[in-house]
């Protein structure tokens, strides 16, 4: 998304908004995007400071090809400052250096922009700092936090900024794209489900990791239900060996609750909902040994297990405490 044409296809909503801000010279000194992965936060944020800093601007559109426009595009403008989370979050060091930065004069023009990526990882000491920031604006400093999750941050740092609601794009749109790229419709219908992005859908797809982790799944239920009792052996010598880190752990975590979705939306009678469509005989099954209201009880225990993931919780303990609760 290079152009405030192309945001709007899938942003209406808050192009239409930025676009006005821009034309009427009314931009705030902070925003926070909200919004799932894949929804174009960042791609957003970059062409607004684009729009911001181009010199060739028509309206609100950047012109992409001067300077200002090329050095945004690769990260290299000096007056335009990005933090990413170094490990898991973003350290009190890292706001900081930002606010050093922003003691000196812009080096081309007296505009600064700063974008942070995955605000909510912040640690306290870092939002606290952030939020010390916030509370001095320059009328010439315009900040962009990039979230996922703006609940985990803190209420003052939300309150000194605009929100912007980044919609989740169409799962049948994203689908239907994926089944032009060559994918299959039973795969483009599982990828669509998993994320919102359809760079990373084709990568996905084109994973071999991935292919054997779906399978590694299928194979997990079939231990659920036919050697329940070695599904724990299973869990340490087949499952924790694949998926190794935790973004791994999520994305067998997300299939697995979409297993358990299909279950679901089998005893309710809602096939067509039904994302593991070629593996449809064995949701049948699955379906004979749990019930609507256990399945339901297994979806709350990934998204509680996902939680402890990300709070840091040993991963095997984790899924162990997560087997235990589906065979119940």
């Amino acid at each position: 998304m290079k152009t405030w044409t192309e945001l709007s296809t899938i942003q209406p909503l808050v192009s239409k908004m930025l676009r006005n801000s821009i034309e009427r010279d009314r931009i705030s000194h902070a925003y926070l995007f909200q919004g799932a992965k894949g929804t174009g936060k960042y791609a957003l944020s970059i062409l607004f400071a684009k729009s911001i800093f181009c010199r060739n601007r028509q309206s609100a559109e950047p012109c992409n090809q001067c300077k200002e426009c090329q050095r945004i595009e690769t990260g290299n403008h000096p007056d335009v400052h990005q933090i990413i989370p170094e490990g898991q979050s973003i350290k009190k060091e890292q706001i900081l250096h930002l606010q050093k930065e922003f003691t000196y004069t812009g080096l081309e023009s007296n505009r600064k922009v700063y974008i942070i990526v995955d605000a909510d990882k912040m640690t306290t000491n870092a939002s606290n700092r952030l939020l010390k920031f916030l509370e001095e604006p320059s009328k010439l400093t315009t900040a962009m936090l990039l979230t996922e999750n703006s609940q985990a941050m803190l209420q003052t740092i939300r309150s000194r900024c605009q929100t912007m609601a980044l919609q989740p794009l169409n799962p049948n749109n994203l689908q239907k794209k994926l089944q032009q790229e060559g994918i299959s419709g039973s795969n483009a219908k599982l990828l669509a489900t998993l994320t919102n992005n359809i760079t990373e859908a084709i990568e996905i797809n084109n994973d071999e990791w991935f292919a054997n982790a779906r399978k590694i799944v299928v194979q997990l239920i079939e231990v659920f239900q036919t050697k329940p009792d070695e599904a724990l052996l299973y869990i340490n010598n087949r499952w924790m060996p694949h998926f190794k880190d935790r973004d791994q752990l999520h994305r067998g975590l997300d299939l697995l609750m979409v297993w358990f979705k299909d279950i679901v939306y089998h005893s309710i009678g809602n096939e067509e909902a039904i994302i593991f469509d070629s593996d449809k005989e064995k949701i049948v099954e699955a379906s004979l040994k749990w019930s609507k209201q256990h399945a339901t009880n297994v979806l709350y225990a990934i998204l509680e297990a996902k939680r402890k993931l990300n709070q840091n919780v040993h991963p095997t303990l984790v899924m162990e405490q997560l087997t235990l609760q589906i065979q119940r």
